[in-house]
């Protein structure tokens, strides 16, 4: 049965063949007859047109599939080159920002190193700061090989932000003021008043949540202000006397109602640290 509607369909196509050449054939005829009259001429050739047509759609639909295919394909390569081009300009803003960011630390620490003419000058870069454990050690690319000393004090930008307290031949362990170690070595300080007076003090703790450090055992009554500025007191230690560490935040007492508890604005970024100069209190020249 299959074979036979097979056979069948063969007969009809054969048949619109037969009928579509006979058609041309007589359309030849008639135009070459001027006593024809034109309609029957125009009918001839509408029917050829249409068998044409007929004849020569699932060519076009094959060639308009083909076509849809290719500019598919064009799009999505160009939509892929256009993701590449956006990921590399995302990629280009990042290292812009970085290379910014770090030419403007070399800056202020070119103008500090400017500053600290009666000291020798180590300058490092850091390689390693833990996240777990940021707010204690940094380590730097200098040693011993470069002159480095446990207890020299370490600046970045334009204030202190902790001392060597591990020295190896090619890399050193500085812990940061901000430290959360109850028994490392701190920092004496003391505060210059508008009255021209130092009131002395010691580097207590770290404020996390305001980013504050706190000066406590003040040794004084003198009044302290807000914005007076904080250096370091060169009391003990390898520690040399002004070094900036920060400006008076807040003033506040302590848990018994006492004594003072001075809240200091670092005068260096503790959190974003990557080239520092250690500071030897051996003057230049001795």
């Amino acid at each position: 049965m299959q074979k036979f509607f097979s056979n069948k369909k063969l007969i009809a196509l054969m048949i619109a063949l037969l009928v579509s050449l006979g058609l041309v054939a007589g359309s030849t005829y008639v135009s070459n007859n001027r006593n024809t009259p034109p309609f029957i001429q125009r009918i001839a050739n509408d029917v050829v047109g249409i068998g044409g047509r007929i004849v020569a759609l699932p060519g076009d639909l094959a060639r308009n599939g083909l076509d849809d295919v290719h500019n598919l394909m064009n799009t999505f390569q160009e939509n892929q080159h256009l993701k590449q081009q956006l990921d590399s300009l995302a990629q280009t803003k990042v290292q812009v920002q970085t290379l910014k960011r770090e030419n403007q630390q070399l800056k202020q620490q070119l103008k500090l190193n400017g500053t600290l003419t009666d000291y020798s000058q180590i300058s490092a870069a850091v390689i390693l700061r833990s996240p777990s454990d940021w707010r204690n050690i940094v380590v730097i690319n200098q040693g011993s090989a470069a002159g480095v000393k446990k207890g020299m004090p370490v600046m970045a930008g334009s204030g202190l932000v902790g001392r060597i307290v591990e020295v190896n031949r090619t890399n050193s362990k500085v812990e940061m003021l901000s430290t959360a170690n109850k028994s490392s070595d701190r920092v004496a300080a003391a505060v210059e008043t508008s009255e021209d007076k130092e009131v002395n003090g010691i580097i207590t703790g770290y404020d996390e949540k305001s980013g504050d450090l706190v000066l406590g055992e003040l040794s004084s009554e003198h009044t302290i202000k807000k914005g007076d500025k904080v250096v370091t007191s060169g009391l003990g230690g390898m520690t040399p006397k002004g070094l900036l560490i920060g400006e008076v935040a807040s003033v506040k007492k302590d848990d018994y109602g006492l004594a003072n508890n001075v809240y200091l604005s670092p005068a260096a970024n503790l959190n974003d640290v990557t080239v520092v100069t250690v500071i030897s209190r051996t003057i230049k020249g001795d």
